[in-house]
């Protein structure tokens, strides 16, 4: 059974899992799905359209799948905002929704976001991100998995930022940012390996070496081809053979010279 407040609004065309929770002056509007264990606190929203699987955690003022701020949007336009499981949606977050027909913005799970923060329309998140408050993404940005945003970071629409990259507090983000990386400035510039990242993840002695080497190369403009085929080089391979707006347009946040 689920808990609702009896000052809760819930849309008759919503599915609630098992042991949702909603809280004192919480609306979730139709359709959409909350799926088992999902706690909304007092006075968040849940707009149309959002799918969200277990064991999320919205808490109060967040705003979920509020409407693209595209001003060509039409607002009959049926798009989704997609939500996996376990993540937490501090105070004041915001998600849009997607802004093609039947479009998804996309959050995977076990991500945190603190206070403030927004994902823009079209966004692809993969898992185990954190986000500081006042973190904002444009639309269309794509971001990896154990990526750290630092508080008020901005990233620029259709950037991609890769897998275990760490982004500085107030970085100005225009350009796609390399995995395995620490970025910083404005604009923003990669300046060395995240080595505490990548270690915590499990990634050490020689595949660390293979990540450092990679690095080094990369700065230098030269092949990754006699670099031994690690998962995380593997990894780095295929996102730098994918196809970016702003890779192909103006280039990687530039490499500094920092240790690595």
């Amino acid at each position: 059974m689920s808990n609702i407040h009896p000052t809760a609004h819930v849309a008759p065309e919503v599915e609630l899992g098992a042991g949702v929770t909603v809280g004192p002056f919480a609306v979730i509007e139709g359709p959409g799905v909350i799926g088992e264990g999902c706690r909304i606190e007092a006075h968040a929203v849940i707009r149309p359209y959002v799918r969200m699987g277990r064991h999320n955690h919205v808490h109060p003022h967040a705003v979920l799948g509020g409407l693209p701020q595209d001003l060509g949007f039409d607002e009959a336009t049926e798009t989704y905002l997609d939500i996996g499981d376990h993540n937490v949606f501090r105070e004041a977050v915001t998600l849009s929704r997607a802004t093609q027909p039947g479009g998804s913005t996309r959050l995977g799970s076990h991500n945190y976001l603190m206070n403030g923060s927004h994902v823009g329309h079209d966004c692809v998140l993969g898992d185990r991100n954190i986000f500081a408050s006042n973190v904002a993404l444009g639309g269309h940005v794509q971001m990896g998995d154990r990526v750290f945003c630092g508080g008020g970071a901005v990233v620029h629409q259709f950037c991609r930022v890769g897998s275990l990259a760490i982004l500085q507090g107030l970085a100005g983000i225009n350009k796609d940012v390399i995995p395995y990386t620490m970025v910083g400035g404005r604009p923003g510039k990669h300046y060395r390996v995240n080595l505490v990242g990548v270690r915590r993840a499990g990634i050490d002695g020689d595949r660390l070496k293979a990540v450092s080497a990679a690095f080094r190369r990369l700065r230098n403009k030269q092949s990754l081809d006699d670099l031994p085929d690690t998962p995380e080089l593997a990894y780095l391979r295929q996102w730098l053979a994918a196809e970016s707006k702003r890779h192909g347009n103006l280039g990687f946040v530039e490499l500094g010279r920092g240790d690595d």
